[in-house]
């Protein structure tokens, strides 16, 4: 009983951080975030750059944000991934002593922070560090980076850097996943166990469409593993269906020099318009392999189905025949033959249980499964501070009055 006295008097004064890797704009990690503060509002945020207009981020407005001394160096807005060797450093400096619970929200190095036995740590891992570990080769590749001398100095970096990460690695008690698909790459990197929670996706915004138009949907950040192109390509070998592609990025020329006369590039849209295009069409097509994926659930709390790539979080987010359509291969001719089959089964997708399936992902789910998770582990804690100070007091008598 006196556990849960003292649990519950942690509970009335808990002192919570919350440690965000950086902040340059809102985007999935930001919301995650915003869900994080909404769970814990009295909590204090720690990050290694704040650049983002609270205009942008009104969950911020009103909250305590402290930066790294990185935040001061003359070009770190424009270009603070230049300053990746010195992450680990600056993550390490922050003084969270006063706190009761550390919640990291890490893609990166935010899970560093250096806590005390009596602190809980939990940490939502979105990924391990990508770049540094299994996706390194095509990080090289894609930033031109795989030969010559800044190669090897670019090698050497992360060569140091998964060092680091392994060993901060242990100063987390309990590590969330955003994924199963990511709690396989934690176990894989960091030999920890995760427990799954999957990032929180507002689907209140989003109205279901009951009458689909006749063309096909492509969004997101026009980068290289989005797999846009892809997507473009294999409309172009299809002339006879429309695809609407809402997005830019630095592949947004390439992109427009492939598209054909099906293909309409419409570049950046606000919100309002994307939701709107989400609603319409006849299948959301998504290429990348993601840790999550927040678009494909997205356009299923429209009620739109959802061609994707079956590898990453669409393996989890997306029911193969019944909210959308898996493809196995990332290759134009994977995706061509996953179209052709999507329209074969068109009639099998039922708008109402693809609406269903999105709103497992809502942001009331996640925040009920964060609360319960740290409410466990808390009590854990507390059970185990409790058997060790019976065991010690159990010593200290045997000390006193030996038999």
């Amino acid at each position: 009983m006196k556990v849960k006295t003292n649990m519950n008097r942690r509970k009335q004064e808990l002192r919570v951080a919350i440690v965000h890797d950086w902040l340059p704009l809102v985007g999935g990690a930001e919301r995650v975030l915003e869900q994080l503060l909404a769970v814990y509002p009295q909590a204090d945020v720690f990050t290694l750059f704040d650049f983002v207009s609270r205009d942008d981020a009104r969950f911020l407005k009103g909250v305590s944000v402290t930066t790294s001394v990185l935040q001061k160096f003359p070009f770190a807005k424009r270009h603070y991934r230049n300053l990746l060797p010195l992450f680990p450093f600056a993550i390490e400096q922050f003084d969270l002593s006063q706190y009761d619970l550390v919640i990291s929200s890490s893609s990166a190095v935010a899970k560093g922070v250096i806590t005390s036995p009596d602190q809980l740590h939990v940490c939502y891992c979105h990924s391990p560090m990508r770049y540094a570990w299994d996706l390194q080769a095509q990080y090289l590749e894609q930033t031109g980076l795989k030969t010559g001398i800044r190669s090897m100095f670019i090698r050497y970096i992360l060569f140091r850097l998964r060092m680091w990460d392994v060993v901060s690695a242990n100063r987390v008690d309990s590590f969330i996943a955003n994924s199963g698909y990511i709690s396989a790459r934690i176990a894989k990197t960091y030999r920890r166990n995760s427990t799954v929670i999957y990032p929180p996706v507002d689907i209140d915004r989003f109205q279901v469409k009951q009458h689909k138009e006749d063309f096909y949907l492509a969004a997101s950040r026009q980068v290289p593993y989005k797999r846009i192109d892809l997507i473009v390509e294999a409309f172009r070998q299809m002339p006879d269906k429309k695809l609407i592609v809402i997005g830019d990025g630095p592949e947004h020329r390439k992109i427009k020099a492939l598209a054909g006369d099906n293909v309409e590039i419409l570049g950046y849209q606000p919100d309002a318009v994307l939701i709107d295009y989400l609603r319409r069409a006849k299948a959301f097509v998504f290429a990348a392999q993601e840790d999550f994926g927040i678009l494909p659930v997205e356009a299923q709390a429209c009620g739109t189905p959802v061609v994707a790539f079956g590898r990453g979080g669409a393996r989890e987010t997306v029911l193969d025949k019944f909210t959308g359509l898996l493809f196995d291969e990332q290759t134009t001719e994977s995706l061509v033959d996953a179209i052709a089959r999507f329209e074969r089964l068109q009639g099998n997708f039922r708008i109402p249980d693809i609406r269903i399936h999105a709103e497992s992902f809502s942001t009331e789910r996640f925040k009920s499964n964060i609360k319960r998770h740290i409410d466990d582990q808390f009590a854990k804690m507390w059970n185990t501070k409790n058997a060790q100070t019976l065991s010690a007091d159990s010593g200290d008598a045997v000390k006193k009055y030996p038999h």
